[in-house]
């Protein structure tokens, strides 16, 4: 309980409880051609000082809608708040006009957006876009505004903040972009910060690492934060209350212990089950053939850095070095790592599209290390399903032709068999067949990953290369594509070779796994090897940073590597050339 407060009189007065920001009946709606369409119905919340509200559900729910309102920045004239009001203090944002909405905007609420390319201006510099916000809300000079840029990089823990300033967002990776928006936004000390789904596209360390950062500079600076996710990991971590949306309405509202104890919504109960959880595998793995389908030997992958005049190579990126790993008939085998460590090239490599050094057998079929001429029967035997479903779709072919097309390319069958098959693949990866003439954009994120399962599926091949295919969809829709792979590798004996940052996903699918670091496995083992006993800094470190859906559960440590980061042009000494892989039983492999 707060302590009572003096005023410069001596008088004693009680301290500010009220809420920071209030909603109440809110209501946003699109304007359509049969009239106004609810996409936001008669929502209302408070949020205290120092709070953090979690807003939760599948996409489509309404979650991000809502913080555009509050921010005053949906796309006019089609979308606008048309019921309920929204007070920030004493201040109503719903009647506050673009004037006043620009001086509240950045000062006393701020928003971080989930990608932070798209909010941060490819020409300007780091230090010019902070130096900017500051300048548009207070009088001060350049030389001040630089200098409080150059301690707000210093207070989101950024390396080298001074060589930051001068840097462009494209210089920079992920974690460090996200972190830079986090400086811009409490730069000026906002009462309210939103943010939206600030961490979904970072890996699980840096996606820790940006989560600890933000309950610091809450504690620090008192911020109340509306953080709107569909990770109920991070929900369970961060919130002090849970609202649950589906469909534009709230479903629940409860303190974060209570939901997750006893969420009162059956809505509630299947997004919390629909949870990867680490350890919470229960299924039959499917049989696995001592026949290999896919064999890498000593593997290496590197590009050239061009310079000078004569455009000739001064240096090389060392993306993969010296992997080798087999994949069995039936056998999900997964790649885990952060972004850059070389999973996806490997991808590429085993299905000819980048040239390589070492030895790839796919199929039987030993693959030219110059890549980009993979035989035709080769394609026929791997497939792939990437991440975005909707950018590996032609929107212009209805589906049933998607899906057939692999079997027109390779001259299978007769026009009608062709959509037979197209017809069963759709049944068998749980749409309706009748949906077969459909486009691609009437179907949601998780029927779209479902044709581009179907569509792999089709020639019917020995390797399916999953790259992050999960990870850009809702837990609850992740959660049926995941049950439908294994599904599938059951029924057909598909092997999969599955591709992901996302240790709880691997650790619900995989059979054995291999943990890359710096183009180099420097882990492999069954997944009860690598999850439960694992042995490198590295592995112990992705793990001990997954999200845990447990109000309750505690940290007790965090798990730094020594040392800078090495660089994948320059990996000498500590770098991937220097790690020493150690068999210690088992085909448990340990970097020592």
């Amino acid at each position: 309980m707060m302590p009572a407060e003096q005023t410069l009189s001596g008088a004693t007065t009680a301290p500010d409880t009220s809420p920071v920001l209030s909603v109440e009946g809110l209501t946003v709606s699109v304007r359509t051609e049969f009239g106004l369409r609810p996409l936001v119905e008669d929502l209302s919340f408070t949020l205290n000082r120092g709070e953090t509200l979690a807003i939760a559900g599948e996409s489509g729910s309404g979650k991000s809608i809502t913080s555009l309102a509050i921010m005053g920045l949906l796309p006019p004239p089609a979308v606008r708040v048309t019921a309920g009001s929204i007070r920030l203090g004493q201040t109503n944002l719903t009647t506050a006009s673009e004037a006043q909405m620009r001086r509240i905007r950045g000062d006393r609420i701020a928003m971080i957006f989930q990608e932070p390319m798209t909010s941060l201006n490819p020409v300007l510099t780091i230090g010019t876009q902070l130096a900017e916000a500051m300048r548009a809300h207070e009088p001060i000079s350049r030389q001040e505004a630089r200098s409080r840029a150059l301690a707000a990089l210093t207070a989101v823990r950024l390396s080298q903040p001074e060589r930051r300033l001068n840097q462009y967002p494209h210089e920079l990776s992920g974690g460090m972009r996200q972190r830079v928006m986090i400086a811009m936004a409490l730069a000026l000390r906002p009462e309210v910060l939103i943010a939206d789904e600030p961490t979904t596209a970072l890996d699980v360390t840096v996606q820790r690492e940006v989560l600890d950062l933000l309950r610091d500079l809450q504690r620090d600076l008192g911020t109340a934060i509306i953080l709107i996710t569909h990770d109920m990991g991070v929900v369970a971590e961060m919130a002090d209350r849970v609202i649950v949306m589906k469909s534009g309405r709230m479903v629940e509202q409860a303190p974060v212990t209570t939901l997750f104890q006893a969420p009162a919504q059956p809505y509630t109960r299947d997004l919390l089950a629909a949870v990867p959880r680490m350890g919470g595998r229960t299924d039959t793995p499917a049989a696995i053939s001592a026949d290999a389908v896919a064999s890498l030997s000593d593997v290496v992958v590197r590009f050239p850095i061009k310079g000078g005049l004569l455009g000739r190579t001064t240096l090389n990126v060392h993306a993969v070095e010296h992997v080798s790993f087999d994949i069995r008939r039936g056998e999900t085998f997964a790649l885990v790592g952060e972004s850059g460590c070389g999973k996806s090239t490997i991808a590429k490599a085993m299905v000819g599209l980048v040239p390589h050094q070492g030895q790839i057998t796919v199929g039987g079929h030993v693959l030219s290390p110059r890549g980009l001429d993979a035989p035709r029967s080769l394609r026929r035997r791997v497939q792939m399903v990437f991440q975005d479903p909707m950018a590996a779709l032609d929107p212009r072919m209805r589906v049933g032709d998607l899906i057939a097309e692999p079997l027109l390319i390779h001259d299978i069958g007769t026009a009608a068999d062709r959509r037979a098959r197209a017809a069963d693949l759709i049944r068998r990866v749980g749409l309706s067949p009748d949906q077969i003439d459909r486009y691609p954009h009437e179907f949601s994120g998780g029927q779209r990953q479902r044709i581009c399962i179907a569509r792999a599926l089709a020639l019917k091949p020995d390797l399916i290369i999953a790259d992050e295919s999960v990870s850009a969809l809702d837990v609850s829709v992740q959660a049926r594509v995941l049950a439908l792979l294994q599904e599938l590798q059951k029924e057909m004996g598909v092997a999969f070779l599955f591709i992901s940052h996302d240790m709880a996903v691997v650790d619900s699918i995989s059979d054995r796994v291999g943990v890359m670091y710096l183009g180099q496995i420097v882990e492999m083992g069954t997944r009860a090897q690598v999850f439960g006993d694992p042995r490198h800094p590295y592995t112990q470190r992705l793990i001990e940073a997954v999200p845990v859906p447990d109000p309750a559960h505690q940290r007790e440590k965090t798990i730094r590597l020594a040392g800078d980061v090495p660089s994948p042009v320059h990996p000498v000494g500590s770098g991937p050339e220097r790690l020493i892989l150690r068999d210690v039983g088992g085909g448990h492999l340990v970097a020592m």
